[in-house]
C-alpha cells in the first residue's frame, strides 16, 4: 500500500466549499493586499499563541528578517543559531550583513545546545534564534535564563511548530518575536507563502508593521528603511477558514507520532525522538535517526513500498557553500553532522489512516533491524 509522506488533498478538500466562499469574498472586496482579513488573522493568531500581537507578513523567512530587523541587528552583530535547520533560519542573518554562530543540536531532541551555545558568546553576541524542529519546543526556560545572563535578545523560529507548548505556554511568547510560517506543508499551511511574528511587546510590533511595508508611516513618509513584506488578503482569509481546524490537526499527529514511539520501541537499528519534560510537539515532522549507516539504504527500501520519506535536513548550513567564510563556530560541531547522515522523516500527516501507518511500522521493521 502506498503511503504519502504527505496528502494536502485530504486536508483541503473538506473545506473546499468554504474556500471558495472567501475566495470570491476577497475577489469581490478588491482589498488584495493587507487589509480587513489580514488584521482579522493577526488578532486570531495573536490569541492563539498567547501573544499580545501580531503581524502578517510574505514568509516565514521573512518574518526573520524583520524580526532582526525590528531589534537593530546589523553588520558585524553575531547571533546565535543551530546549524541543523532549514537555510532561512542563517539565511536571514547573513543578508543583514550579520555573523551566524553555528551552535549544535541535541541528539535526541535535534533542537539548540545551550552548553555549546554559551562557549560561543562574545561581546558581539546580540541574539539567540532557537529553532522549534520538527514541531517540539526547544527548552525555553534555559533559553530565557541564558538571554537575562548574557543580555541577548531572542527570535523564536516557530516555522515548524505552531501550537506546541512548553509549560503549557505556546512557543513564540517566549522571546522577544516568534516567527511562523504557512508554507503549504507546515501545520497551519496556506496556499502559497506567508509569515507572521508574534510579541507581547508593542513597540516591537508597531516597528514591525512599518518596515514590512517600506517602514512607511503614514503613506509616503519613511521612518525606518523597510522592504516588501506583506502578507495577501487572500491567503490571511483561506488560512482563517484552517486555523479552526489546527487543534485537530495536531491531534491527529499527535496520535501517529505516539504509535510510531511505541511501536519502534524496541527497534535495534532505530532512534525515535524524545520529546522533553513540559513540552508537547505538533509533529510537523517524525524523525528517526537509522544508524550503522543505513539510512540511504533504509530510504530505498522506503520508496520501494510506496512509502513517503524524505532528509531534514542532508548538511548541516555550516558546510553550506554559501556560508564559507560567513559564519563562525562551524568546526567545533559533532551532532549536526552525524545527524545530517541518519534522520529521515516518514509520514506522520492528520489524515494520514490507521493502516497507513500500520503499513509504514512494516516496512520499517522489515528493513532487518529487529532484534
Amino acid at each position: 500500500m502506498p503511503v504519502p509522506l504527505l496528502d494536502l488533498t485530504r486536508q483541503h478538500t473538506p473545506l473546499e466549499d468554504e474556500f471558495k466562499a472567501v475566495f470570491e469574498r476577497v475577489f469581490k472586496s478588491n482589498a488584495f493586499v493587507l487589509g480587513p482579513d489580514v488584521k482579522a488573522l493577526e488578532e486570531e493568531i495573536a490569541s492563539y499563541c498567547d501573544c499580545s500581537h501580531a503581524v502578517g507578513l510574505s514568509s516565514g523567512t521573512d518574518a526573520l528578517l524583520v524580526a532582526l530587523m525590528a531589534l537593530g541587528i546589523g553588520p558585524g552583530d553575531e547571533v546565535l543559531c543551530p546549524s541543523f535547520t532549514f537555510f532561512g533560519t542563517a539565511g536571514s542573518i547573513a543578508r543583514l550583513g550579520a555573523v551566524p554562530v553555528w551552535v549544535d543540536v541535541l541528539p535526541d531532541t535535534f533542537n539548540i545546545d545551550l552548553a555549546d551555545a554559551i562557549d560561543k558568546v562574545t561581546d558581539k553576541t546580540k541574539a539567540i534564534m532557537p529553532v522549534h524542529l520538527y514541531g517540539q519546543s526547544a527548552e525555553m526556560e534555559c533559553v530565557q535564563a541564558f538571554a537575562r545572563k548574557f543580555g541577548v535578545k531572542i527570535i523564536e523560529d516557530v516555522a515548524q511548530a505552531i501550537g506546541a507548548t512548553y509549560g503549557g505556554r505556546k512557543v513564540g511568547s517566549f522571546g522577544d518575536f516568534g516567527a511562523l510560517s504557512f508554507y503549504p506543508t507546515k501545520n497551519l499551511g496556506g496556499f502559497g507563502d506567508g509569515g507572521m511574528l508574534v510579541t507581547n511587546d508593542a513597540e516591537l510590533a508597531e516597528k514591525a508593521v512599518w518596515l514590512r511595508n517600506h517602514g512607511m508611516n503614514p503613506k509616503y513618509y519613511h521612518k525606518y528603511i523597510g522592504g516588501n513584506f506583506r502578507l495577501d488578503s487572500l491567503q490571511a482569509a483561506l488560512l482563517r477558514v484552517k486555523l479552526p481546524h489546527l487543534e485537530s490537526y495536531h491531534t491527529a499527529r499527535r496520535a501517529n507520532a505516539e504509535a510510531y514511539t511505541e511501536r519502534l520501541a524496541g527497534h535495534s537499528g532505530v532512534l525515535c525522538p524524545r520529546i522533553i519534560p513540559k513540552a508537547q510537539s505538533v509533529w510537523n515532522q517524525y524523525t528517526l535517526r537509522i544508524l550503522d549507516g543505513k539510512r540511504d539504504a533504509f530510504r530505498e527500501f522506503l520508496s520501494d513500498r510506496g512509502i513517503g520519506n524524505d532528509i531534514y535536513y542532508p548538511l548541516g548550513l555550516h558546510d553550506q557553500e554559501c556560508f564559507q567564510g560567513i559564519g563562525r563556530g562551524g568546526e567545533s560541531l559533532t551532532v549536526t553532522p552525524m545527524l545530517a547522515k541518519e534522520v529521515v522523516s516518514i509520514p506522520c500527516f492528520p489524515e494520514m489512516t490507521v493502516d497507513e501507518r500500520e503499513e509504514v511500522l512494516k516496512a520499517v521493521w522489515d528493513f532487518g533491524y529487529a532484534k
